[in-house]
């Protein structure tokens, strides 16, 4: 019965998705594409998978510990601190803060996750910004 409920939560989430990118405002000077096509791709394949989790639900699911839970939520608060301090600290910093600790909680150790963490960053900064010259959140020194 959980797994029928998680997909019904799913689909009204890509619905409201799907909602949301369609009231995006789009620039004159968009591209032949636009805005909207991304996250409404995003909501459709959230859309499919919810349908098949409500559809074909599991017959035992077997729920996380309270401790896997706890782990599963402070994953969840560094992603949204991510977002919270991406436009203050830069991309790279909050990257590596972001990315180090999701990789030790992954299992690795601290030394290997903060060389996780700073090579992801520095890794992505490279390829999206120097690269592809997209646009990455500046912090107080400048990248």
């Amino acid at each position: 019965m959980s797994d029928r409920i998680f997909g019904v939560v799913g689909l009204l989430l890509a619905a409201f998705y799907i909602w949301a990118a369609l009231i995006i405002e789009e620039s004159f000077l968009s591209d032949a594409v636009g805005p909207k096509a991304f996250p409404i791709i995003i909501a459709c394949v959230l859309a499919l998978a919810s349908i098949v989790i409500a559809l074909k639900p599991d017959p035992e699911p077997v729920w996380p510990s309270l401790g896997r839970l706890a782990e599963i939520l402070a994953a969840a608060v560094v992603m949204f601190l991510y977002s919270m301090l991406l436009p203050e600290i830069g991309f790279i910093f909050a990257t590596i803060f972001a990315a180090s600790y999701l990789a030790w909680r992954l299992g690795s150790t601290f030394i290997g996750s903060v060389l996780t963490g700073v090579g992801t960053s520095v890794g992505i900064y490279v390829i999206f910004h120097l690269v592809l010259g997209l646009s990455l959140a500046r912090g107080p020194f400048g990248f």
